[in-house]
């Protein structure tokens, strides 16, 4: 049995060789013969994955999805019902009317502004070891907000857009656990910048089409450049929230500080043009699910 160490890119093993562009390590089993390139052809139970190659087969055996267990799994099942859509054509269709108005979209932009002024700047303030350690820098989101912002509502935007009633609430809540119980800026972390992530490139592109923005303008929040590899980092980000030490009372407290974010957002994005902005939302949830393979039931 030999171990891959190569984290990107082509990984070479004793026996075998195979393309992955994997954040987790996999162990892997194959037969000793000379090098040769192995295909992917199925995934099976415990997460085993066989590859097919000339004269029989190579077993890699790969570490289950760090959202299968730990702080990971509990956030996902704990918050599950404050990220299911409803399956309607109603809903849907909201969506579609929320990112037609420039102007709407626009209000969007501005409140997420301050809500990630208020978390980046807790962020940057915070000595919470396990926060700290969840904080890369590649989902910051404020440079790219401010740019969006900018082209929104012109050079001088800091002295003319105040934040709305919900976007107040909303950074009042950060504000508050950031002074009183910072670990569970974790919860923030989570609910918002994996969102970001996933199913906000896809809204990114939905909103360029519908508003006919000029080619990356006005969307640069949901460009995330320096990650090239959305579903690799998220499996990277979990492991690593897996691995903190933190007491089952503080994991129960984030999952419950996660429905409250939750909660928050939909506030944030009904406040705009109702349910038509909290599809927006919750579209973005769905689909990291389905890029993830997530159970929706």
């Amino acid at each position: 049995m030999a171990n891959i160490a190569t984290r990107h890119g082509l990984q070479i093993v004793k026996g075998g060789t195979y393309a992955s562009r994997s954040f987790a390590q996999p162990s892997v089993v194959a037969k000793p013969a000379s090098m040769r390139v192995a295909h992917p052809v199925r995934v099976g139970r415990r997460g085993v994955r066989t590859y097919a190659e000339a004269g029989g087969s190579t077993v890699v055996e790969e570490k289950p999805s760090a959202r299968k267990s730990g702080l990971a799994l509990m956030l996902d099942d704990g918050t599950r019902k404050s990220h299911s859509m409803a399956e309607n054509t109603a809903f849907v269709t909201g969506f579609f009317k929320g990112i037609a108005e420039r102007e709407s979209f626009a209000r969007l932009v501005a409140g997420l502004y301050f809500v990630y002024e208020a978390m980046e700047d807790a962020f940057d303030n915070c000595t919470d070891e396990a926060v700290k350690s969840l904080d890369f820098k590649e989902l910051r989101r404020l440079k790219s907000l401010e740019e969006d912002m900018t082209y929104y509502y012109g050079e001088n935007w800091r002295e003319t857009v105040k934040p709305s009633p919900m976007a107040q609430k909303y950074v009042a809540q950060i504000k508050k656990i950031a002074e009183e119980e910072p670990v569970l800026l974790i919860a923030h972390q989570y609910t918002r910048y994996l969102g970001d992530l996933f199913g906000g490139q896809m809204m990114g592109g939905m909103a360029t089409k519908s508003l006919k923005l000029a080619e990356g303008k006005g969307v640069s929040f949901y460009n995330f450049d320096d990650i090239p590899d959305a579903k690799g980092f998220i499996e990277e980000w979990y492991t690593q929230m897996n691995s903190l030490d933190l007491p089952q009372e503080i994991k129960e407290a984030i999952v419950d500080e996660g429905n409250a974010v939750f909660a928050l957002n939909i506030d944030l994005f009904s406040e705009l043009e109702g349910n038509a902005f909290q599809s927006m939302f919750t579209l973005a949830w769905e689909a990291i699910r389905e890029k993830l393979g997530w159970s929706t039931a």
